[in-house]
This record gives C-alpha cells, sequence and structure tokens, in this order.
C-alpha cells in the first residue's frame, strides 16, 4: 500500500492537535472548559476556521476512542485518560 506524503503530514498534525488537547484538559483537570473555552485555550480564537475546525475534531476523536466525555456544556477527560495520566507520571 503507498501512502502519499500529504496523508502523513495530515495524519501526523491531527494526532499531535488530539495530544495538545488531551494534555490541556489533563493538565486543567478538575476545571471543567465549554468546547468554547477549549477552542480559546487552544488559541483558535487567535486562528481562523482550519484551527477551530482541528480542535473540533481532535475532540471528536478522543471522545470516539473513549479518552474525552463531550457534550453540550463540557469536555472533560475520562476515568480512563486520568488514570493513564497517573500511571505516566507516577
Amino acid at each position: 500500500m503507498n501512502v502519499c506524503d500529504e496523508s502523513t503530514t495530515t495524519l501526523a498534525e491531527d494526532e499531535s492537535v488530539e495530544s495538545a488537547v488531551l494534555r490541556v484538559l489533563l493538565d486543567l483537570h478538575p476545571t471543567r472548559l465549554t468546547p468554547a473555552e477549549l477552542v480559546r485555550e487552544m488559541g483558535g480564537d487567535r486562528g481562523g476556521f482550519a484551527e477551530r475546525d482541528a480542535v473540533e475534531r481532535a475532540v471528536r476523536d478522543l471522545g470516539a476512542v473513549g479518552l474525552l466525555h463531550q457534550g453540550e456544556d463540557f469536555v472533560e477527560p475520562t476515568r480512563a485518560a486520568l488514570r493513564f495520566s497517573d500511571l505516566l507520571d507516577g
């Protein structure tokens, strides 16, 4: 299977944003952020649509694999994400 460089770059960028989003939420825990606050925390208010979209995609994808709880009101790490973070720090 031949993977083009552009798709690899896009995957790497998505993973980088996911990592940054998870780190921010873990660092700020137990503070709960609204989705809009998270976008601002990640610098999305300075950027345009692409930056906001990247954060929103990261939240969606992290939620899909069980690392974030995403509701209309708040975004926060799951117990599994918190435990994993504790194990890495310990």
